[in-house]
């Protein structure tokens, strides 16, 4: 079952990172350009703009690098899928192959909370990753933010950046 998966990526962190940001997959955008929330109307980096004045129109490894600054990881519950396109409804089940979350909470013990980009990465966690950690990671704060692909067009900007804004500054 390893035909045609679609891999993500490594995690974008620190040793001293408080905060995991999870996704579930990159989208084909992403995947293509091999950068976190590369479409140009996904929120994720205009919202880090807002919240920590990291430019959006910085290139992508100053954006990542400033991001560590700020005690945020980054990462995807998946590692591997296999998804025609990039809808998270299209991923077919039996393709799963998560990334060591467990290992990497070991690695990153000062993470104190799990921010979910969306339900289906936290779906995706709970399902697939969370009976795997060990009771104490088990017990790290999460939470599911607004998703923000442009997939999710429910919730303004503004709104997004509002709930994320107040689950970032509150850490």
């Amino acid at each position: 079952m390893t035909e045609n998966l679609d891999y993500g990526f490594a995690p974008i962190s620190h040793s001293t990172a408080k905060v995991l940001i999870l996704g579930s997959m990159p989208g084909q955008r992403s995947l293509h350009q091999q950068q976190y929330y590369a479409h140009p109307r996904n929120a994720f980096w205009p919202i880090m703009q807002q919240i920590f004045g990291i430019d959006a129109q910085l290139p992508y490894q100053q954006r990542c690098l400033q991001l560590s600054h700020q005690g945020i990881a980054l990462w995807d519950v998946l590692m591997a899928c296999q998804r025609p396109g990039s809808l998270d409804q299209n991923i077919q089940t039996d393709s799963i192959i998560t990334n060591p979350i467990g290992s990497f909470l070991n690695e990153h013990p000062h993470i104190r909370c799990i921010f979910f980009n969306g339900g289906s990465a936290e779906q995706l966690f709970k399902k697939f990753v969370l009976a795997g950690l060990s009771p104490d990671q088990q017990a790290i704060t999460r939470l599911k933010l607004p998703s923000t692909s442009p997939a999710h067009a429910a919730v303004n900007l503004d709104e997004k950046a509002r709930v994320w804004r107040q689950a970032l500054t509150d850490i």
